[in-house]
């Protein structure tokens, strides 16, 4: 044996030591040959960024922050926001960051939180949460103005950061002004390529590669001015070279009022856009083939009685690399449902979101619904009110069992509980979802999966005012509230093999 190979093997013994070699093994403690479920955990930590509400002085933005409760998940931890600095040099915002008072602290898990911000100096903020409280760990944001562009309801998720987003709906049109705002939650600058894609393929713009988000801050970038012309239908793509950010974007029409447009979830080839409202005067479609291949899709309306093909509308032809949408119209006709995309023959993978309008003439109201992934084990809303949520539910494939739970309010009250069947092939629309007993201020409400097939499902708050509809839609993707953690055991004898 040479002195290379000594030492190799040395270095080896050392790491097994240090690292402790693992081997996976089922329940009984016997190797395992990786076929076997790995058990589930709750999460330790969660980080959701909240952007900046708004620039109108008008602006009335609440804040409501929740955690369900999880077994399993420790005893002491934390869950606060923070406000992002603003105009401060580096070295500053590290002492600023380190001195800040945070904006929200949750006390206790199963129990929400809410604050308020007015005006346009209310800060993107960043939350982090540790312990109990990581686990389905949500925020709502909801801001609200009666006058100027986008005004209305515009009401958000705070959102995890990542690495890549889509955004199919956006838009350069004359009468929009969309913003997409990054927000680093990190200590070192993240690098930010911005994509526009529309109906002809990509919008070239060298103004979009490479933009800076320095480390806890947050950008916005006006979309028309990363398009050489207005375009009324964009699929946009961001790409994080490095770092990582979260992003979203606000959407605000001169005429059509406003609100946040939430990445949709991953291309698929079948996709699943929940909680249409029944009184919706116009849906537009927008969807986008990211692939090297064409997409064409069927289009189905999952009623409250079973699912059918819009008359005009069967079926939707994506070229790729291109945007394409299809006007529904007024396409529930008075009864609330989701939409089903699915490949006519070969399943090619697409991104769709919709844009939802209601009311008509001057008092019109828009939102959007994001295609999203199902609620799984559990999804949670933060900011529901007394009157005006509408919880939607469809199960595209079989029926399904699930669980709703009002929780307590920010301000008193106590849970409640109700549990719902949805046939397999139909949108369930409950109106008038569990409500906290004694109920003081704003709540969460949680859906868990009891049984049968995949749900998904979406939120929709109503603050009319003025004779406008004004709304919100939140999609209810499965919190991620716990991982899968393979059991190890040390096992130097691998070392010998």
């Amino acid at each position: 044996m040479n002195r290379t190979t000594q030492s190799l093997i040395a270095v080896v013994v050392a790491l097994g030591a240090v690292t402790g070699f693992a081997a996976f093994s089922g329940p009984d403690g016997t190797a395992d040959d990786g076929t076997r479920t790995a058990a589930r955990q709750p999460v330790e930590r969660t980080s959701l960024l909240c952007p900046v509400p708004s620039a109108s002085d008008l602006a009335e933005t609440s804040y409501t922050a929740f955690t369900p409760k999880s077994s399993g998940a420790g005893s002491k931890g934390t869950a606060e926001l923070l406000p992002v600095s603003r105009a401060l040099t580096d070295a500053a915002k590290q002492e600023d960051k380190k001195n800040a008072k945070p904006f929200l602290t949750q006390k206790a898990p199963g129990t929400p939180v809410g604050g308020e911000k007015s005006g346009a100096e209310a800060p993107a903020l960043i939350g982090t949460a540790t312990g109990p409280f990581a686990p389905g760990w949500s925020v709502q944001q909801t801001t609200t103005y009666a006058a100027g562009s986008g005004r209305g309801v515009q009401g958000t998720h705070c959102t995890a950061p990542d690495t890549d987003f889509w955004f199919p709906g956006a838009s350069t049109d004359k009468e929009r002004s969309d913003y997409i705002h990054l927000t680093n939650p990190d200590d070192s600058a993240a690098v930010v390529d911005v994509e526009l894609f529309g109906p002809n393929g990509e919008v070239t713009s060298p103004v979009g590669d490479s933009i800076q988000v320095q480390p806890h801050s947050s950008v916005p970038v006006l979309l028309s001015t990363l398009a050489d012309k207005a375009y009324t239908n964009l699929t946009m793509h961001v790409v994080v070279r490095s770092g990582r950010v979260a992003a979203a974007v606000q959407s605000s029409d001169e005429k059509l009022g406003g609100d946040w447009l939430p990445a949709a979830a991953d291309p698929a080839g079948s996709l699943v856009l929940p909680g249409i409202p029944k009184d919706a005067t116009s849906v537009r479609l927008v969807a986008y083939a990211p692939g090297s291949d064409d997409a064409d899709v069927k289009i189905q309306l999952v009623s409250a009685t079973g699912t059918i093909t819009p008359a005009g509308h069967e079926t939707l032809h994506v070229k790729s690399g291109m945007t394409a949408a299809a006007d529904l119209g007024d396409v529930t006709k008075g009864e609330a449902g989701s939409l089903l995309l699915t490949p006519t023959e070969k399943a090619v993978p697409v991104v769709a979101a919709l844009r939802v309008t209601r009311g008509k003439g001057a008092k019109q109201e828009t939102a959007f619904i994001p295609a999203t992934s199902p609620v799984g084990t559990r999804a949670t809303v933060a900011d529901n009110r007394a009157k005006g949520s509408t919880l939607s539910l469809v199960a595209p494939g079989k029926s399904a069992k699930v669980k709703v739970t009002a929780s307590a309010g920010t301000e008193g009250g106590s849970p409640a509980t109700k549990t719902y069947t949805v046939k397999g092939g139909t949108t369930l629309d409950i109106k008038d979802p569990p409500v906290p007993s004694g109920l003081k201020g704003a709540y969460a409400l949680t859906v868990e999966q009891v049984s049968g097939g995949e749900v998904y499902g979406s939120r929709m708050l109503e603050l009319p005012e003025d004779g406008i509809p004004m709304f919100t839609v939140q999609t209810l993707p499965d919190d991620r509230g716990s991982v899968a953690v393979p059991e190890a055991e040390r096992d130097l004898a691998v070392l010998q093999k």
